[in-house]
């Protein structure tokens, strides 16, 4: 058995599936941050897939289906940040409204466009650091011989990151959240940050879903999220809405998800279902321990009426 061979495979496989779920965990952190609760990620990410996906098989181009699924995404974001602001609807029904229509409209929209039939997108996805880093053993292949996109999502990461803490805008948008009232009496724009920021969660959102679907998985089905969204909200609260440690507790998770793979290949005599259960009671365990520390924005959730509103 080639302990470094086998190490280096799950810890790249690991790379690769955590990739999607760190894209939504992250566009959700920063909504977080803004005060708008999305339960919806869930759906965006399925239409994003599904979109992306007809999209790429459509054009023959990974890059045009990416882009396509951030558009879907980016609209449904503008949908839910207008609706929960503008019109005050109750976030967590809205949110709970998208996942419900995203999840029945993809699957009616696929059964209606490829029947019984399961298409596959049989296009090449570059890998520019092929080799690079081999000299440095079981870490370095793992990472340099990703596919392009996984260092486009860290990039983001490190931008979304970069953008909450050392930029004027990244701070109104904390306001947003903390103290809405004060970004508004020193002249803040609270709607208008707070649709700003849903518009760039569902960028990513829709990159993430485009990804499982496009990058990862190179197919979609109904459902091929398997509640990733609501797993996305967990992970950006553990990660303490900070877009770095949201990225690396998601990498963590996809550790634990393949561990249960490299129990099998070791020969470790163990029931696959306790071991596929292992990521989930991980981020359980995760929130039971560190939960209690997070600090979540005041106005979570919250509709802002104004200053007015307070009189």
């Amino acid at each position: 058995m080639n302990v470094e061979a086998i190490s280096t495979a799950l810890i790249a496989a690991a790379i690769l599936t955590s990739m999607p779920l760190m894209l939504a965990a992250v566009g959700e952190a920063i909504g977080e941050r803004a005060g708008l609760l999305n339960l919806g990620i869930e759906g965006s990410m399925l239409c994003a897939a599904f979109g992306s996906f007809w999209i790429a098989l459509e054009t023959g181009s990974v890059t045009v289906g990416l882009l396509g699924g951030a558009v879907v995404g980016l609209g449904i974001g503008l949908v839910f940040g207008i609706l929960a602001t503008v019109f005050h609807a109750n976030q967590v029904v809205l949110g709970l409204g998208i996942t419900l229509g995203g999840t029945g409209g993809t699957a009616f929209l696929f059964r209606e466009g490829y029947g019984s039939t399961q298409p596959l997108l049989a296009l090449g996805i570059g890998r520019p650091f092929e080799g690079w880093l081999d000299w440095f053993p079981v870490i370095g292949p793992a990472i340099g011989d990703q596919r392009w996109f996984v260092f486009v999502a860290w990039i983001m990461v490190l931008a979304g990151h970069f953008f909450l803490w050392r930029t004027r805008a990244g701070l109104q948008l904390r306001a947003a959240g903390e103290s809405p009232f004060g970004l508004e009496s020193v002249g803040g724009n609270v709607t208008a940050v707070r649709i700003g920021a849903a518009a760039i969660g569902g960028v990513f959102y829709g990159f993430g879903g485009a990804a499982l679907s496009v990058i990862e998985l190179g197919f979609f089905s109904p459902g091929i999220t398997a509640g990733a969204g609501f797993l996305a909200v967990a992970l950006a609260m553990l990660g303490r809405l900070s877009p770095l440690r949201v990225g690396l507790f998601t990498l963590a998770f996809g550790l634990l998800t393949g561990f249960d793979t490299g129990l099998q290949i070791a020969g470790v005599n163990a029931r696959p279902e306790l071991l596929r259960m292992l990521p989930f009671a991980g981020v359980v365990i995760g929130l039971a321990i560190l939960g209690r520390g997070v600090r979540l924005p005041p106005a979570l959730g919250q509709p802002y009426g104004g200053i007015a509103s307070r009189r």
